[in-house]
């Protein structure tokens, strides 16, 4: 029974105390258990090419599985640098594609379209930013590698299937909604006066949107783009 003694509200805050410590001692051990795999298998890896970091890092040839058949790995063949030259090739592809649509698009929303028309376009925009990336990997390899190569044949140009091009057009499609929608966001929180004002001063939507909102909203609008 409840008495002086052994009161309910007492004994339920100790419970759920008790329970939210496991958990965030369940997260701090994943955490800690994520960070020692990679270590492990990271000295595993370098043991395996006998610590010749040089060849990692400035290697131009990556095909680390070519000798594993065989129970060894040639520290010639583990180099680095196309990974990150392929990364940046296909993030710089993914951002010419993704940053001009979706910020026009967030200054539609924002400054432009009526309030039936946002109504619509936003929640739709979160929710192809739900959209797993495995979907947009079998869009891409299905759909727009094989439209690429046919093109390029049909102009005279070799496009492999599973080149940048393809992979940096998909990659700059899903990152659209992330831009917009964040983009959007920034741009609605920027102060009402300095829109009211610019508008006293007898500029035109356009010139408010190029000349304050977007300078204003600019760290913002940076965000969206590095978190995309």
């Amino acid at each position: 029974g409840i008495t002086v003694e052994a009161r309910a509200r007492v004994q339920s805050e100790t419970i759920i105390r008790r329970g939210l410590a496991v958990m965030a001692t369940v997260a701090v051990l994943t955490t800690i258990g994520i960070v020692f795999s990679l270590i492990f298998e990271t000295v595993r890896f370098f043991n395996a090419i006998d610590w010749q970091l040089h060849k990692f890092l400035f290697g131009t040839t990556w095909s680390p599985l070519s000798g594993v058949f065989e129970g060894e790995m040639d520290a010639d063949k583990v180099g680095i640098v196309p990974l990150f030259a392929g990364t940046l090739m296909i993030t710089l592809i993914a951002m010419l594609v993704a940053v001009p649509v979706g910020l026009f698009a967030a200054i539609y929303l924002s400054d432009f379209a009526n309030h039936r028309v946002r109504a619509v376009v936003k929640p739709v925009m979160e929710l192809l930013a739900g959209i797993p990336t495995v979907v947009y990997g079998f869009f891409a390899a299905i759909t727009v590698a094989p439209l690429l190569r046919d093109t390029g044949e049909a102009i005279g140009i070799s496009v492999a299937s599973e080149s940048a091009l393809a992979a940096g057009l998909v990659m700059g499609i899903m990152i659209i909604p992330f831009i917009s929608s964040l983009s959007d966001d920034v741009i609605n929180s920027v102060p009402d006066a300095m829109r009211e004002g610019s508008y006293a001063l007898g500029t035109t939507r356009a010139e408010t949107i190029r000349q304050v909102l977007l300078p204003a909203a600019a760290p913002g609008i940076i965000s969206a783009f590095l978190l995309a």
